[in-house]
């Protein structure tokens, strides 16, 4: 373990946090080759137990079953967002906040997670990465239990800036990569009420304006509200199922405007969420992995 260590006695106030960075993103500018001195620095957030109202309130609007002493598989992500957001709104972070793409995230659940257990939580930037669009910050979160692993994720983020391209890559203005030929069946249609962003908002306290209402969403180039990346994925899973060892990976490709209507997609390992019709737009691809044995390490 590299890096400084710092133990917090409370979760950020999201909302804070979120306002903080959104100030501090006009004074940034990304740029090929910047650096994070921060990088590996851990926040670890001891003692944590789960709210168990709003986690009621995360499965309903995430299509989870309620009442049940089981964390879902995406849960973990939103107890560790204000960490996450601590760091990314921090005087140091180089990246602006606002305009920050979540792009991806792998998750691993090593055991099933009790909903009434006490987790140590911790929450760190591993590195910035180039990306022919711009920079990707890598963001890891771990769960511990009595001090084993039981849940780990990794997502990337993208702040889109100038890159000087690198060989192999396409040419601007070339061609889209070809539809996949063998396209996933589709298994149900879900009709999204506008207030989907609102009552995940709510449930995991990410009020992003984008995600809100129409008006907000419009400051920032979308024609109407945006449904958040980790509902849909969360939604996709709450479908798809998932063991109890599990890992998933999952690409963020395109978002979701609400009020909408997308189609969910699997077959075996793999789904999708993607809109309907003819060219149906893909907006979220992934596939979910039996982890063997299972055991917490």
């Amino acid at each position: 373990m590299s890096g400084v260590v710092i133990m917090l006695s409370g979760p950020p106030a999201l909302g804070v946090r979120l306002a903080l960075g959104a100030l501090r993103s006009p004074l940034r500018r990304p740029r090929p080759g910047v650096r994070f001195a921060g990088a590996g620095d851990r926040l670890v957030l001891p003692g944590l137990r789960v709210d168990v109202d709003r986690l009621a309130a995360y499965e309903r609007v995430c299509g989870f079953p309620t009442g049940e002493d089981s964390l879902p598989l995406t849960y973990p992500h939103v107890l560790g967002f204000p960490l996450a957001m601590r760091i990314m709104s921090g005087r140091g972070f180089p990246l602006p906040l606002l305009g920050l793409v979540h792009t991806s995230i792998d998750i691993t659940r090593h055991t099933a997670l009790a909903a009434s257990g006490t987790y140590e939580l911790t929450v760190f930037v591993d590195r910035l990465a180039p990306h022919r669009r711009g920079t990707e910050a890598v963001v890891v979160t771990e769960l511990r239990d009595g001090g084993a692993l039981v849940w780990e994720s990794t997502s990337t983020y993208l702040s889109r800036h100038r890159t000087e391209p690198a060989p192999g890559d396409p040419e601007p203005g070339s061609a889209p990569a070809a539809p996949d030929p063998c396209p996933l069946p589709v298994l149900d249609e879900w009709r999204l009420a506008a207030d989907v962003g609102r009552r995940y908002g709510a449930a995991s306290g990410d009020r992003n304006p984008i995600h809100l209402h129409p008006l907000t969403a419009r400051l920032f180039g979308f024609p109407r509200a945006i449904a958040h990346g980790m509902w849909t994925v969360a939604r996709c899973l709450a479908a798809h199922g998932t063991p109890q060892a599990v890992r998933i990976h999952a690409e963020f490709r395109a978002p979701v405007l609400l009020p909408g209507t997308v189609a969910f997609a699997a077959d075996g390992a793999r789904f999708e969420l993607r809109g309907t019709g003819g060219a149906a737009r893909v907006h979220v691809s992934g596939r979910v992995d039996p982890l063997p044995g299972g055991r917490p390490r």
